[in-house]
């Protein structure tokens, strides 16, 4: 393997014996920075398992989907769907499909969930909601309301605590500081790119990324 880091050489041959990942797998994760990635959330806190879980950002550069302001989140939903097993690779490990735009039902009102998992590992549903701009405090809002109904009308008795990730083209600093996303074990929000970033791209992601955290703290 062309990995000069032995922490990220070791982790990929790793994904290989327990995943049973192909060599076109192992290099798609390699070329998208697949360990960088998901190491940058980890690194936000240790002892949270479901940080393993969460990327930030995504790279959904098998869609197809070019980046464009006027993209339509049914598109995007479309996109995935059509391409779900690969989708499936880059959430990681555990993930199994639930259901595309979700009712849940109250009293009052009909709410539609975009994109319903399941992760047999976490033990929990993952519940997605899709954004074609930047994150602002209503998609949060939003989704800590997602949340709780999914908690109390889909959950299981078995079932850990629902997670929520917003999917979103870029994130506000302030926003992510000044709200539930701050101290939430719930609820995350994650970029996702649509084009294979450079090496470059990646680290200036992933030093934004670190660089909000340490403003958190």
């Amino acid at each position: 393997m062309r990995i000069s880091d032995e922490g990220e050489r070791n982790f990929y041959l790793k994904e290989v014996m327990t995943e049973n990942r192909s060599v076109r797998v192992l290099e798609s994760n390699i070329k998208s920075g697949y360990y960088k990635r998901m190491l940058s959330t980890q690194l936000q806190d240790k002892e949270y398992k479901v940080l393993e879980f969460v990327k930030d950002p995504f790279v959904l550069e098998f869609m197809g989907i070019t980046p464009n302001l006027s993209q339509l989140k049914s598109d995007l939903e479309t996109a995935i769907i059509n391409n779900l097993q690969k989708f499936l690779l880059e959430m990681g490990k555990g993930f199994s499909f639930v259901g595309r735009q979700m009712r849940i039902c109250t009293e009052t009102t009909d709410f539609y969930i975009d994109l319903v998992f399941y992760n047999y590992i976490l033990k929990c549903f993952v519940v997605i909601d899709l954004k074609t701009k930047k994150l602002t405090h209503q998609d949060i809002g939003q989704m800590d309301m997602y949340v709780r109904m999914f908690d109390d009308l889909k959950r299981r008795e078995d079932d850990n605590p629902t997670i929520g990730i917003i999917f979103c083209t870029d994130k506000d600093e302030t926003i992510v500081k000044y709200s539930v996303l701050h101290e939430s074990k719930q609820i995350f929000a994650s970029k996702y790119m649509t084009v294979l970033p450079t090496v470059e791209e990646l680290q200036r992601e992933l030093e934004r990324n670190q660089l909000i955290y340490e403003c958190d703290k």
